[in-house]
C-alpha cells in the first residue's frame, strides 16, 4: 500500500519581484519537507503574484494605461526565462531532498508573458504547463500556451501533472489529463472560491485521482512593497492605490482524495496543510469510474492533441 505526503504551502508571494520571491518558495519548500511532505504545491503564479489589479484596480483595462503599462514592464524584467539561473537553489532542494514541488510563475516566452506552471522533479529539468487560454481580463497580460506542455512527470507510484485555473472547465483539456493516468493533479487557483472548490473536487472524482486545489493569500501592501523591491514606479503605485481592499486573495486550499471528499482544508490566512494519500484509494474508485476506460465510448468521441509548439515562425535553410 503506497502513501504519499503531500503539502500545500498557502503563503503569500512577493508581488513584482521574482528574484525575492524564488527566495522565499525555497524556504518554504524547506519548511514543508521539515514536515514531512515529499509532494509540494504553490497557486497560481505564486513567483511574481497573480496581476490582481487587472480585476480590482478602476481604470487598469483601459487602452494605453500608464501604471498597467509599468507593471507589464516590470514582470517582463523579472519573469522566468527558459535556463533559469536563478532557480538552481530550489532545483538543488529537490535533488537533495527527492521532492516534487509545483509552483506557478511567470515565464517569459520571446517577447511575451505567459502563465505557466513549473513541476520541479528530482534529477530533471522542471515541466512546464503553459496556460492554454487566459481567462478574461488575464489576456490583457498573458500569451497562451500550445498543447506542447500538456504533459504529466511519471514517478514509480505514478503520474503528477497540474492545470491552472479556469482550464479546470476545459473538457478536452481534462480528458487529455485523465488519459495521462495521474495519481496527483495540481490544480492551481489565485484564490479556491466555492466555485473553484466545485470544479477542484470535480476534477478528482472525474479522473479518480488525488488533487492539490492550491490558492493564495495576497494583500495590497504586499503588492506595494513588491512594486518597491522592483525600483518603484508612480503610475504603477497610482493604479494599486486605487484598489479599495486590503486583502486580495483568499487562500481556501484544499487537497482532495478521488472519491471528492476534503482530506485538508485552509482558511484565508497564509498557512501549509498536510494531508498523506492512500494510492489504493485510486484503484478502489476505477471499479465504477474510469473516464478514459470502460466509462468511454471511444467507438464514437475521439480526442486529438496537437502536441506540437506553435512557434509562429519557422526558419529553413
Amino acid at each position: 500500500m503506497a502513501r504519499i505526503a503531500t503539502a500545500i504551502v498557502q503563503a503569500e508571494p512577493v508581488p513584482l519581484d521574482i528574484t525575492g520571491g524564488i527566495a522565499a518558495l525555497v524556504d518554504h519548500v524547506k519548511a514543508a519537507a521539515d514536515g514531512g511532505a515529499t509532494v509540494i504545491a504553490f497557486g497560481e503564479t505564486f513567483l511574481g503574484g497573480y496581476p490582481i489589479w487587472l480585476d480590482e484596480a478602476p481604470g487598469a483595462a483601459l487602452w494605453d494605461h500608464p501604471g498597467s503599462k509599468a507593471l507589464h514592464r516590470i514582470l517582463l524584467d523579472q519573469a522566468i526565462q527558459q535556463d533559469d539561473e536563478r532557480l538552481a537553489p530550489l532545483q538543488e532542494l529537490v535533488d537533495q531532498r527527492g521532492l516534487i514541488v509545483s509552483v506557478g510563475a511567470h515565464e517569459r516566452v520571446r517577447s511575451s508573458l505567459v502563465n505557466t506552471q513549473f513541476l520541479f522533479r528530482p534529477g530533471q529539468p522542471p515541466l512546464p504547463h503553459r496556460k492554454l487560454v487566459p481567462t478574461h481580463g488575464e489576456r490583457l497580460i498573458w500569451a497562451r500556451g500550445d498543447g506542447s506542455t500538456l504533459g504529466v512527470h511519471e514517478t514509480d507510484w505514478g503520474h503528477v501533472g497540474h492545470l491552472i485555473c479556469w482550464e479546470h472547465w476545459m473538457p478536452l483539456a481534462r480528458a487529455a489529463m485523465h488519459n495521462q493516468r495521474e495519481a496527483v493533479h495540481v490544480a492551481a487557483w489565485p484564490t479556491v472560491r466555492d466555485t473553484y472548490a466545485i470544479a477542484s473536487r470535480h476534477y478528482a472524482f472525474e479522473g479518480r485521482c488525488f488533487v492539490l486545489a492550491a490558492g493564495t493569500v495576497l494583500h495590497r501592501d504586499a503588492l506595494l512593497d513588491g512594486l518597491e523591491r522592483c525600483g518603484g514606479n508612480p503610475d504603477a503605485r497610482a493604479l494599486i492605490e486605487e484598489i479599495p481592499s486590503d486583502q486580495l486573495q483568499f487562500g481556501g486550499s484544499m487537497i482532495v482524495a478521488p472519491n471528492a471528499d476534503i482530506l485538508a482544508e485552509a482558511g484565508g490566512r497564509a498557512e501549509t496543510i498536510h494531508a498523506e494519500l492512500d494510492l489504493d484509494l485510486i484503484g478502489q474508485g476505477l471499479a465504477s469510474l474510469d473516464t478514459d476506460g470502460h466509462y468511454a465510448r471511444h467507438d464514437v468521441f475521439e480526442l486529438r492533441v496537437n502536441r506540437a509548439e506553435q512557434a509562429g515562425v519557422v526558419f529553413e535553410d
